[in-house]
């Protein structure tokens, strides 16, 4: 089942990316000659109009052929042809695919806004011996409905809340059968450590969440179309962010992961229901669409990169140093997809160091 639903996941993100490049291609008057998902040889295919169609046997990327794309490709109709069209038109045919990426993340997270996710309420369903919670008279059962004036819907938003605030005190108000009390808490601080394993200070005051306590969110669909750009914003910063703690040794190299940890991540998101599954695939679309977008010669960021740089010249780069650059970065591709293999066997010897 794993393959099936990884199958699913890289199929749809396949045909996203695709399908940018395909319209975008259509819409700029250019000669498309294939459309595929997967690449090597071809499975099954249909030639409609001008374009052939395909599904091809390796699953893991896709391609539009279009013509006059290719290094040193004879052209005959300039004005069909891919090479001879202004640089807004090829940056534009270029980025319209991880422009889809991210354009379908939104839309499956609008999806999973509008179907509701579980969210916890605010409620009490511990309270630490000794902690500031304890000392200042919390209880099991008690809601906590606002902090500093701010109202409080869920728990995420109030745990947040008061690990961004250490040694400040805070004005919460609770809901204790009905009946609203106002206490004073001074959040502790404690040692801690951010997604990027680096050490920060947070604040606690020593309470857990009653997991009984638990109801499915529902938005108003332009309220979940506002949620889910946010969202998408927000994991393409982390992305980015991830990809700088990388090069700056903050973050290891072992968090790099291939189609063996999407194969394993798509089954487990799917056991856990479907919206489990459509936010794996809207993070999995950003981040493809993000990776594309790195100025790495062969993927459609080092394309753009090339085209400013000839707007800049007012010439082309010549064809010799644009094939050298493309396996240049075919070569890095490649050492890149077998450290991701290596982590991801790495991963499937030793389970405890999935990410």
């Amino acid at each position: 089942m794993n393959f099936i639903y990884a199958i699913i996941l890289f199929g749809f993100l396949i045909f996203v990316h695709e399908l940018g490049h395909f319209l975008a291609a259509k819409i700029s008057g250019v000669r498309v000659l294939k459309f595929s998902i997967g690449f090597g040889p071809k499975i099954i295919g249909r030639k409609i109009g001008e374009t052939e169609y395909l599904i091809s046997a390796v699953p893991l990327g896709g391609y539009v052929k279009m013509y006059g794309e290719e290094v040193g490709e004879e052209v005959v109709d300039a004005r069909r042809s891919f090479k001879n069209q202004p640089i807004y038109k090829k940056i534009f045919i270029v980025f319209a695919g991880p422009l889809f990426n991210i354009a379908g993340a939104v839309f499956l997270f609008w999806v999973v806004f509008v179907h509701g996710v579980p969210v916890i309420k605010p409620v009490i369903g511990d309270v630490m011996e000794n902690s500031s919670a304890f000392q200042a008279g919390l209880k099991p059962g008690d809601t906590i409905v606002e902090i500093n004036g701010q109202k409080i819907s869920n728990w995420f938003d109030m745990a947040h809340f008061i690990q961004q605030n250490p040694n400040k005190a805070l004005n919460i108000k609770v809901d204790r059968n009905g009946e609203i009390i106002q206490i004073q808490i001074t959040p502790q601080p404690k040692e801690a450590k951010n997604i990027f394993g680096e050490k920060i200070i947070v604040g606690q005051i020593g309470i857990k969440p009653d997991e009984k306590a638990v109801f499915i969110k529902r938005e108003e669909p332009f309220t979940a179309l506002n949620k889910s750009i946010q969202k998408c914003y927000e994991i393409i910063e982390l992305t980015y962010l991830t990809i700088v703690k990388i090069f700056q040794r903050v973050v290891s190299t072992d968090v790099i992961g291939g189609p063996i940890l999407i194969f394993q991540a798509a089954g487990k998101t799917a056991e856990q229901g479907l919206i489990s599954f459509l936010s794996f695939a809207a993070i999995i679309s950003i981040n493809l669409g993000i990776l594309n977008l790195l100025p790495i010669p062969v993927l459609d960021g080092g394309h753009i990169l090339f085209f400013l740089i000839e707007a800049i010249r007012r010439k082309p780069l010549s064809e010799k140093f644009i094939a050298l650059s493309q396996k240049i970065g075919i070569a890095f591709l490649i050492a890149l997809m077998m450290l991701a293999f290596y982590n991801d066997i790495a991963r499937l010897l030793n389970p405890g160091k999935m990410p």
